[in-house]
């Protein structure tokens, strides 16, 4: 029974040592030694959840860039244990997250198999909004953000195909706007081959998702014959076009950025002023 003056020590003492003592080895020269854990120290607890957030981030790639396609059966618990370092209780905490998600379920006594994507749906920007120019300017900083920094990896990766295509895109942009038609369609497949040229696929896949209605002019009446002024914008937009294209031919990199942003920002301008003429006509 322990003295009333030594109750501490020996409350102490009833511990698990392994539980209460930790090693501490030598850091920047000082000499190792033990320490007592806190009694109340989550650290433990964190740090499994941090492993778990990281082969949760690593499975999920797997699953997004194919690698793990819908229907393969996951690897074992052992064999994630292996690869990746972890304990069994991070790889089944990673497991039941990647279940949530909806990317994963598991079949008693078969096994884990990939779904797919999950519950979290493609991004998308449906064509109601983008019902008015409050929208297309909100879509149009969007844009900005976006490709402004593809154009500067297109300057640094496009290959002669990627130049040939955007060359082609631009031309089937000039005749249609010399003829009177419809030009969207060239228009985007020109911004589109820009993503395309980054080599980086996640660039080409948003933008492939956004579709033509990233265009403004898309929420115009294509049929309607343009007037001076508008084919006076559209020869605008292609000469900024051109510009954009000799900057990745060139491989410059901050003047493919800088004539993106300008050809984005001006058409984004272009509907802030439309925005403003139209609340004072109200």
């Amino acid at each position: 029974m322990c003295a009333t003056d030594s109750l501490a020590l020996c409350r102490l003492l009833s511990y698990n040592l392994a539980d209460v003592i930790e090693h501490h080895p030598p850091v920047n020269g000082a000499p190792s030694g033990f320490v007592l854990k806190s009694m109340n120290s989550n650290l433990p607890l964190r740090r499994t959840r941090t492993l778990a957030h990281e082969l949760v981030e690593s499975l999920g790639d797997r699953i997004r860039d194919g690698r793990l396609a819908p229907g393969d059966k996951l690897p074992t618990e052992a064999a994630f244990m292996g690869e990746f370092g972890v304990s069994r209780t991070v790889v089944r905490e990673a497991i039941s997250k990647l279940q949530a998600s909806g990317l994963v379920e598991t079949r008693h006594g078969v096994g884990t198999f990939v779904v797919g994507m999950g519950d979290a749906s493609a991004f998308r920007i449906a064509p109601e909004q983008l019902a008015t120019l409050r929208d297309v300017v909100a879509m149009l900083e969007l844009r900005i953000g976006v490709e402004t920094e593809a154009a500067g990896l297109a300057a640094q990766r496009r290959t002669s195909q990627n130049l040939l295509v955007m060359r082609d895109a631009l031309d089937a942009f000039t005749q249609a706007v010399e003829a009177g038609r419809d030009a969207v369609a060239a228009d985007f497949q020109f911004h589109h081959e820009i993503t395309r040229a980054t080599q980086n696929p996640h660039f080409a896949s948003l933008m492939a998702t956004l579709g033509t209605m990233i265009i403004p002019r898309a929420r115009l009446d294509p049929s309607r014959p343009p007037d001076e002024e508008r084919l006076a914008y559209l020869r605008r937009v292609n000469a900024e076009h051109l510009s954009i294209l000799d900057a990745i031919e060139n491989q410059d990199v901050e003047a493919a950025r800088a004539a993106m942003r300008t050809h984005l920002a001006n058409s984004r301008e272009r509907r802030r002023r439309a925005a403003a003429l139209g609340a004072e006509n109200r």
